[in-house]
């Protein structure tokens, strides 16, 4: 046999076996990827979100009649908006939302900003022991609920003309400062100080340096940091309720109370109160989910 046809044999053994390893690699790949157990676990947990909203939808589009008929998961026949004009009518829902509006913007913009504040001068502080502290003071508020402190606010609230929207937004600010600073330091500690030197060797201030820079490089954990917010501020029922004192310039989850009361019977009035106070939420939520999720990637490891 002539040495060609040896190592064209060679070749072509060689080829097989790596043919076969690859093909064992690929069928372990293909294995591992079905995870059936973490698939049906999945699956359940959509099903415990995606059940509750379909009853949502579905008994706010009945009418009073067919809400009460026992059967929440029916199909609507016919579909009817009543339930719709009706919430909208009695929580003025335009108010209501335009006022919940206004305390989840205010404590989204305030909490991204002076979280990202104490956030860089804390980790660019780490050695000095006043920052070190004040990370472990603003991360031992985290286990503070509001309404172990609800009393005292309320009255501060009062002696300084604050038991109004305003009043709220500070506290929602202050309520979700320590969970908001704990996620900005640990994404400020993957960015490369060698950033900051360049543009102080080009002259820069820290002021400068920050906003120029380092803010805009926060943006995805700005993202969560901002619909960690909005959900905290727009769902919150207990601190409006015990903070502003006057019923007119109250929230939208404070003003759906009547229908644990007054309206208790009207299930499709309530839940279309409900539906149409949920979509706001839904809808910052899916805008932002790429940059929540880069967010929380990008802070959790450091690079």
């Amino acid at each position: 046999m002539s040495t060609q046809t040896l190592l064209a044999a060679e070749a072509a053994n060689t080829r097989s076996i790596t043919t076969a390893r690859g093909g064992g690699r690929r069928s372990r790949v293909g294995r591992e990827r079905a995870n059936w157990s973490a698939t049906i676990i999945l699956i359940l947990c959509a099903i415990t979100v995606l059940l509750p909203l379909y009853v949502t939808i579905s008994m706010a589009f009945k009418t009073t009649n067919q809400a009460v008929d026992g059967n929440a998961f029916s199909l609507p026949a016919p579909f009817s908006i009543d339930g719709f004009v009706q919430a909208w009518n009695l929580t003025q829902f335009p108010v209501g939302a335009g006022i919940s509006l206004f305390v989840t913007a205010g404590t989204v913009i305030l909490t991204i900003v002076l979280a990202a504040f104490a956030s860089y001068a804390i980790v660019r502080n780490w050695d000095r022991r006043l920052f070190r502290y004040s990370f472990f003071y603003l991360l031992a508020a985290m286990f503070i609920p509001f309404p172990v402190v609800a009393l005292p606010q309320i009255q501060l609230t009062g002696l300084v003309h604050l038991d109004n929207p305003f009043g709220v937004v500070i506290l929602a600010t202050m309520f979700q400062l320590s969970f908001s600073v704990l996620l900005f330091t640990a994404f400020l500690r993957s960015i490369p100080l060698e950033l900051e030197e360049s543009a102080r060797i080009d002259g820069a201030s820290t002021w400068q340096t920050f906003w120029r820079i380092i803010f805009p490089l926060l943006g995805p954990m700005s993202a969560t940091v901002g619909i960690f917010a909005f959900l905290y501020a727009w769902n919150d029922f207990m601190m409006p309720s015990l903070i502003i004192s006057d019923p007119a310039l109250q929230t939208l989850p404070v003003r759906q109370n009547l229908f644990q009361t007054q309206f208790s019977n009207n299930y499709n009035v309530s839940f279309a109160s409900y539906l149409m106070a949920m979509a706001p939420a839904i809808v910052a939520y899916l805008f932002t989910q790429r940059w929540v999720m880069e967010g929380v990637t990008q802070g959790a490891v450091k690079g």
